[in-house]
């Protein structure tokens, strides 16, 4: 019986240094989580980059997302999926119109160094083909870092009542 409690102890200690090698591992103590893999600084820039873009998308800057996008860069939008291309071309024209828009709760998860996803609240007021975008929404934005730079590879809007 003791081999076994000796056993277990190993393996929960490769466990446990295996999650915290990976970044995911969590400090709870009380009623507060404290995450590990948290980079304030990167959560900063990371949201930086996005209200940029939501700046680019009502100033139809599709020049931004060029070099904001990764090449393999996939939207999720309520009209299907768009590649790069199709996201700056369309950024670029009149089609749409951006009155107003508002983003929050931004919220940053790192899987692991080069990899992070930050999700946040939006709402705008814009038409396209004169018909409102769906507002407000929860917004997932993946970013990737490639050859030492972030760019975003994944962005998806999910409509919500709040």
């Amino acid at each position: 019986m003791r081999i076994f409690y000796v056993i277990a102890f190993v393996v929960l200690g490769l466990v446990l240094l295996g999650a915290f090698r990976l970044g995911i591992a969590h400090v709870v103590t009380e009623d507060v989580e404290v995450s590990l893999n948290t980079d304030k600084d990167l959560e900063e820039a990371l949201t930086n980059l996005e209200k940029q873009s939501w700046e680019a998308w009502k100033n139809r800057d599709g020049k931004f997302f060029e070099g904001f996008l990764s090449d393999d860069h996939v939207e999720l939008s309520f009209g299907g999926p768009m590649n790069k291309a199709t996201v700056v071309r369309s950024v670029g024209s009149p089609m749409c119109e951006v009155k107003s828009y508002e983003v929050e709760r931004f919220k940053l998860t790192m899987f692991d160094a080069d990899n992070a996803v930050l999700t946040y609240h939006a709402a705008q007021d814009t038409t396209c083909g004169g018909i409102p975008v769906p507002s407000p929404v929860w917004v997932s934005s993946l970013y990737l870092k490639r050859n030492g730079r972030w760019v975003n590879a994944l962005y998806q809007q999910s409509q919500t009542k709040t």
